[in-house]
């Protein structure tokens, strides 16, 4: 007989995959797609002709959905892309410390791994929460990232 051996599982997740396949042509302006391993929304597609022994192409131009750094593809119509799963929670921001956001979670828990959004963002979100603001932050996460992408005050 084997020995037993006892195993530890971290993860907590229901083990849902961080992208999914779709057809090239079922994807949508504003929609979500991978480019070059990057989760990005779709701003722009055209699809082209069949050549004469071709495939129709789709060409898309998306900006990452975190850096909005511009990404563009050419594909086959035929061919399946990754579309990212992309979901987007609200937390209410309790404390900025050492350029992470501290929040709390809906049970009363605090999360601590997101950081202060860069540039223009983070300087209003800092000032507001200096100025006694009470604030709600939707955190974006896709492909194992999570980004603080924007902020409301709180309802009173």
């Amino acid at each position: 007989m084997a020995e037993h051996e006892d195993h530890t599982f971290e993860s907590a997740d229901a083990g849902a995959s961080l992208t999914f396949p779709i057809q090239c042509s079922a994807l949508r302006k504003n929609g979500h797609v991978v480019i070059k391993g990057r989760p990005c929304k779709i701003i722009d597609m055209s699809t082209s002709k069949t050549g004469k022994h071709g495939h129709a192409k789709v060409h898309l131009v998306a900006t990452d959905i975190f850096t909005n750094k511009k990404y563009e593809d050419l594909s086959p119509s035929t061919h399946n892309m990754d579309v990212p799963n992309v979901t987007r929670q609200d937390y209410q921001l309790i404390n900025i410390d050492d350029g992470f956001l501290s929040l709390m979670l809906q049970d009363g828990s605090t999360k601590d791994d997101v950081k202060l959004p860069e540039g223009e963002l983070g300087e209003k979100l800092e000032e507001a929460f200096d100025n006694g603001d009470e604030l709600i932050v939707s955190v974006v996460s896709a492909m194992g990232e999570e980004h603080a992408l924007s902020y409301k005050e709180a309802p009173k």
